[in-house]
């Protein structure tokens, strides 16, 4: 899942994988008849599958892997299974969605044009960077998008989940939009001059390589991107190695020794660490790329692949904040190459 937040092919990390199977039957709870081409998915990563005529799925993961499972079909509610590791086979029912939006009221004049929200969209959901400018979103007709003169709030749905592609990493990318919200600060429509003060979306993803990949092209890109971002920095955090990676912590725009602020301990009995940040810090990549970092619970918790529990409570800002759809890789980056 996504917050406004958000990975290099080789990576220091000697842990051993061991692999488990799903078995699974997907069903209509109503008519309880087999669900055939059923997403079945790892959250934010490359690994799924799609159910056969009879609704059947079989989907083999490692200890890696720490995102939820999605199951989802259109005209259906999605699933999410969090406790996949103590099963072995199971059974899942979907419930058809009850979501029936009236067309009239969607299309309603809210004050924005259908053009100036989408600009809006694509510019948030996407971003702008170099990455970002090469992806298209192959079915825009399926985005609902609304704006709230009041609030000056823009939100957004989708009837199905988005297909897009990015040609710049040569990824499909699936995203069902669970919550989207722009809040802005000024909006003069007649001009289409808006100014954002923030950005929020939260959602599941699934990726998968272009049919006509170029391996040697996607792994430079891809290389790019990891450097910098925030699954790389999660990385060397667990492993202590921020100082290695290039990462200098500043407080208050002085540098400080990378761990004044931020508390690294193991977690008992476990692989797990926690990471504690007494105080907001800013990160400092290359002595070029400025970020922002802010825990707003206690600690989270922190896995050597740099999955972290809890993602809505890590902000970041600066350049990692900015990354979007268009720059972001799967969880699961460097770790099945």
């Amino acid at each position: 899942m996504l917050k406004h937040i958000l990975y290099c092919f080789v990576l220091n990390i000697s842990v051993c994988c061991f692999s488990q199977t799903l078995t699974g039957l997907v069903l209509d709870a109503t008519t309880k008849q087999p669900i055939e081409t059923a997403s079945v998915y790892f959250d934010n990563t490359t690994l799924g599958t799609t159910t056969n005529v009879n609704g059947e799925f079989s989907i083999t993961y490692n200890n890696s892997i720490q995102s939820n499972l999605i199951i989802s079909f259109i005209g259906y509610y999605t699933k999410v299974i969090s406790n996949y590791r103590s099963l072995s086979k199971t059974t899942i029912a979907l419930q058809p969605s009850t979501n029936t939006l009236d067309e009239v009221v969607i299309n309603a004049d809210d004050g924005l044009t259908r053009k100036q929200k989408l600009n809006i969209f694509r510019a948030q959901f996407l971003g702008s960077s170099k990455y970002a400018k090469r992806c298209k979103i192959l079915n825009e007709d399926d985005l609902i998008l609304r704006y709230n003169k009041a609030k000056k709030q823009l939100t957004a749905y989708n009837k199905a989940p988005l297909q897009i592609i990015n040609k710049a990493l040569q990824y499909h990318i699936t995203y069902n939009i669970e919550a989207f919200t722009v809040n802005f600060n000024y909006v003069d429509a007649k001009n289409s001059q808006f100014n954002v003060h923030s950005t929020v979306y939260v959602g599941s993803t699934f990726f998968s390589d272009l049919e006509n990949l170029n391996i040697r092209k996607a792994k430079k890109a891809r290389n790019a991107v990891y450097q910098g971002s925030t699954l790389e920095f999660m990385r060397a955090l667990y492993n202590k190695q921020l100082i290695e990676k290039n990462y200098q912590i500043y407080f208050k725009r002085f540098p400080v020794p990378p761990y004044k602020y931020i508390k690294v301990e193991p977690v008992k009995h476990t692989t797990f660490k926690r990471v504690t940040l007494t105080e907001p810090v800013q990160i400092l990549y290359k002595k070029s790329q400025q970020s922002g970092l802010t825990i707003l619970s206690e600690s989270i918790i922190v896995d050597v692949y740099g999955n972290y529990v809890n993602p809505t409570d890590v902000l970041f800002s600066g350049f990692m904040g900015y990354q979007r759809i268009g720059d972001v890789l799967p969880l699961d980056y460097g770790l099945t190459e």
